[in-house]
């Protein structure tokens, strides 16, 4: 792609769009231009749309990883090759839609305890002590703890934007153990080969998946099950939606409220027609 690879990251850079985001769409792009061996800037409409159903129909992709690719044509056929017409679609997926597993308060007790070592400790303990994302958590700098206010800074978090959250005592207490033996000068989870980078996030989920297992914790779930948890247990503590919401870091309260799904509260305040009838039957004999 040469120079149209470089036109369409600076186009997103100006954007600002993220770094993740920006290597997932120059990938599909490049991606259709393999498939095609030509430049993009030389494919048809016509043509994108069949690549399109070759995705979906013959490689047999997911949904999501097909409408990353629609995304990201689009967006080099209207900004960076200025064509405002083009359109590319996919079917819409019929996907079942499912709530996560939330962990108990004794699973990630023992989550923890499985932990054994002080920096995956310290990892998992502030993904749900603070309620952060993977992504969050490994991009954290020593600077961004603040013990005097017991908060914890979230630099350029998701959709770009800082946002304050929550620094629990305890965690607190792992944290200064984690750095009394690691000593991490600027970031506080970093690289274990290069200091100046954040360690990899398929590194921590790694470390997650060990101690679930050591814990002998079998509900489905990834590191993010913690950010799960940690709205969850909130809410069933009384603490209200756009409490939750700010230290989530959520766009729309509509995000925070599918906790009221997952709480054991909001369950247990309701009462079912059949502990209202006046004489409840009384099973008889065959």
């Amino acid at each position: 792609m040469g120079d149209l690879r470089t036109r369409m990251d600076k186009d997103m850079i100006v954007r600002g769009m993220a770094g993740r985001t920006r290597e997932a769409y120059l990938a599909q792009v490049a991606g259709l231009a393999k498939f095609y061996r030509r430049s993009p800037a030389e494919i048809t409409r016509q043509e994108v749309q069949g690549y399109l159903l070759h995705l979906l129909e013959e490689r047999k992709l997911s949904y999501s990883t097909c409408n990353q690719a629609a995304h990201a044509i689009r967006f080099l056929h209207r900004v960076t090759l200025g064509r405002d017409r083009a359109q590319f679609c996919i079917p819409a997926p019929r996907v079942p839609q499912r709530l996560p597993e939330i962990l108990s308060r004794e699973e990630i007790q023992r989550l923890f305890e499985c932990a054994t070592n002080p920096k995956h400790r310290a990892l998992l303990m502030i993904a749900y002590g603070a309620g952060l994302r993977v992504s969050e958590v490994v991009n954290l700098q020593v600077t961004d703890i603040d013990s005097d206010r017991m908060t914890i800074r979230v630099e350029q978090g998701k959709g770009m934007k800082d946002r304050y959250t929550l620094l629990p005592k305890r965690l607190l207490t792992e944290l200064r153990h984690y750095w009394s033996n690691a000593r991490p000068k600027l970031l506080l989870f970093p690289n274990a080969r290069d200091a100046s980078r954040p360690m990899d996030t398929t590194s921590v989920q790694r470390a997650f998946y060990q101690a679930k297992e050591r814990a002998k914790i079998t509900k489905r779930c990834g590191i993010h099950g913690l950010r799960h948890a940690f709205a969850t247990h909130m809410l069933e503590a009384g603490r209200d939606l756009r409490t939750i919401q700010l230290l989530l870091g959520h766009g729309h309260i509509s995000t925070t409220m599918r906790y009221l799904q997952l709480a054991r509260g909001t369950l247990a305040a309701n009462v079912s027609p059949l502990d209202c009838l006046d004489s409840p039957a009384t099973p008889k004999d065959s």
